[in-house]
């Protein structure tokens, strides 16, 4: 997978997905977490990222299991990938022309 700046970009920043009672607040642990269907093995473009803790993101991707939906956990990611996306915009990775 080729490097990406907004991928880059997620190494020590807070979890933006921030799910109740599963976030860890570890941001040693952040990564890029990418919304799901992009295709079978493929993922989504970077823009449809969130910075996700270790817990976070296994609970948006069904490795762990929590109380909540799976459209509570949906809307979770789309949430943290706005906040994501709000952080990219004010930091210049990201612009609108």
């Amino acid at each position: 997978m080729a490097k990406s700046k907004l991928r880059d970009s997620a190494r020590g920043q807070s979890c933006q997905i921030r799910i109740y009672q599963v976030c860890n607040g570890d941001n040693s642990t952040t990564v890029l977490a990418h919304l799901g269907g992009g295709g079978m093995g493929m993922k989504k473009n970077d823009i449809h990222g969130a910075y996700a803790c270790s817990n976070c993101h296994d609970a948006v991707d069904g490795r762990l299991k929590t109380a909540y939906s799976a459209n509570e956990l949906k809307l979770s990611h789309y949430e943290g990938v706005e906040r994501t996306q709000d952080i990219w915009l004010k930091s210049g990775l990201m612009g609108v022309k």
